[in-house]
């Protein structure tokens, strides 16, 4: 009886932390900051990379191992240097999101009706058609930024870019 309780607790403690890693890794998003060099041509397909981090990664989370099924749930661009960069000067934004060595690459984001006036914060349509299970355990990830400008740029845009994601608790069996 009592290896029959004891056997319940464990189970109860792995299955209460699979559910809070999978609670964190849905409110902490990871992001990227992208910078835009000035003088990149107009209208032709260009691209910008970046590590990806998350607030679990730089206070030391590791516990990716307790969450399955992981999908995007929502991502967004804004400018952040300058602050009040109008983003119209992007006529196609994608998001890609990888392996830190850029392995297994996803498209996970995407927006081709950029308005010119569209402002300093961008949401993009997400792609959750697959799980990023593979990405998001490994040890560090990176976005990729495929762009075409519909404006010259002045100085050096950064952008930084923000996905959301949700994941269900890998429980034991």
């Amino acid at each position: 009886m009592k290896k029959l309780i004891l056997g319940f607790i464990a189970i109860s403690i792995i299955t209460a932390c699979a559910t809070v890693q999978s609670v964190l890794r849905s409110t902490l998003p990871y992001t990227a900051t992208l910078i835009i060099p000035a003088g990149t041509s107009t209208g032709s397909l260009r691209s910008a990379v970046s590590p990806a981090s998350s607030a679990d990664q730089i206070f030391g989370g590791s516990s990716n191992s307790q969450i399955k099924e992981v999908r995007i749930t929502n991502a967004k661009i804004e400018a952040s240097s300058p602050s009040n960069q109008n983003l119209g000067v992007f006529s196609t934004v994608r998001l890609y999101l990888s392996r830190g060595d850029g392995s297994g690459e996803v498209m996970v984001a995407s927006r081709n009706d950029i308005s010119a006036n569209a402002g300093s914060s961008i949401v993009l349509d997400i792609d959750n058609s697959r799980f990023l299970d593979d990405i998001i355990k490994s040890p560090t990830a990176r976005v990729r930024m495929e762009y075409v400008l519909r404006n010259s740029l002045n100085a050096d845009v950064s952008v930084r870019a923000t996905l959301g994601f949700s994941s269900n608790p890998a429980t034991a069996q």
